[in-house]
């Protein structure tokens, strides 16, 4: 069966550009917080848990026994200390917390996999893809359904490329989550800019100009009357996008615009963590120390219970 989710998504934002003119379309990517409670160690750890965990798995630890929880917690804290030298780092927990967080992302991947994997060697080469996805195009090259599949699949080779780090033309589950999902990565960053870029910049200049800007968010039609909105979004472009103030937007003022550097709160939630449970300040945990903070990280049937009798309380 052929599989075009990229050619679909592409589809879909042609006909969301031309068929909603007053509707904004949104470039900015911002990373998302990691849970939606309040973070308030006072009333309970589920912010942690889930920042921890994610909020699926997080739930599945409330009806385990402490005893049960600390063992998989043990199992887990083995799989962050990523050097093996026996301790846990801010800078491995900030990972392990960003991968936690991305858990949606890599479950869309693993449902695409078996498609685009036609040998079942658990890689996906740019072979494998380039069929799967453009074989109707392969076979005819010159479809008349309105589509440049030379120039998509071209552009879809190039991100094939920077997404495999290692250059052998074979993506890896990580690889292959970073060519579908650029914008989560660091070192897609170009790509996701280059990209972006191409599709805004109409005259082909190197440089996303007021009009462009405008025109990749605002379809106008007619005489309709132009929404708040895109007045908002003008002075947006002059006052913060446009910071040399020479009328465009360069590279690094489009990667600012829709890459911004967010407050990182993986990062936060890293050092808090290793704040309160860091007993002998050494600024690292060791596996004894994390566990012996265990419902800090998980939940459990016991912390679960502590927190209902809180909650209980307030009443």
């Amino acid at each position: 069966m052929e599989i075009r989710p990229l050619l679909m998504c592409f589809a879909l934002c042609v006909v969301y550009a031309t068929s909603k003119p007053t509707e904004k379309k949104e470039r900015i990517h911002h990373d998302a917080r990691l849970s939606s409670r309040e973070h308030d160690d006072a009333q309970g750890f589920d912010y942690d848990h889930e920042a921890f965990l994610g909020q699926k798995e997080a739930k599945s630890f409330d009806d385990l026994s402490p005893e049960e929880s600390k063992r998989r917690l043990g199992v887990i804290v083995e799989k962050i200390d990523g050097d093996s030298d026996g301790f846990v780092t801010e800078v491995e927990l900030r990972a392990w917390i960003k991968k936690s967080q991305k858990k949606y992302i890599y479950e869309n991947v693993d449902r695409q996999w078996k498609d685009f994997d036609v040998n079942n060697d658990g890689m996906i080469s740019w072979e494998e893809y380039r069929n799967v996805t453009y074989g109707t195009y392969l076979d005819d090259p010159e479809p008349d359904d309105g589509y440049n599949y030379q120039h998509m699949m071209a552009r879809d080779e190039r991100r094939f490329k920077m997404a495999d780090q290692n250059g052998d033309q074979i993506a890896n589950k990580e690889e292959f989550t970073a060519f579908l999902h650029p914008e989560e990565y660091d070192h897609m960053k170009d790509i996701v800019v280059l990209e972006t870029m191409e599709d805004i910049d109409k005259n082909g200049d190197g440089f996303i100009d007021l009009n462009e800007y405008i025109g990749d968010m605002y379809n106008h039609e007619d005489e309709m009357e132009e929404p708040d909105w895109v007045a908002t979004e003008r002075e947006q472009f002059s006052e913060f996008r446009d910071k040399n103030k020479d009328g465009k937007m360069d590279r690094e003022e489009t990667l600012d615009w829709i890459l911004p550097s967010d407050y990182d709160h993986a990062e936060a939630e890293a050092k808090h963590l290793v704040y309160e449970s860091d007993l002998n300040k050494d600024g690292k945990l060791s596996k004894e120390e994390i566990l012996n903070k265990y419902d800090l990280f998980v939940g459990s049937q016991a912390t679960d219970f502590g927190e209902a009798l809180v909650r209980h309380d307030e009443f």
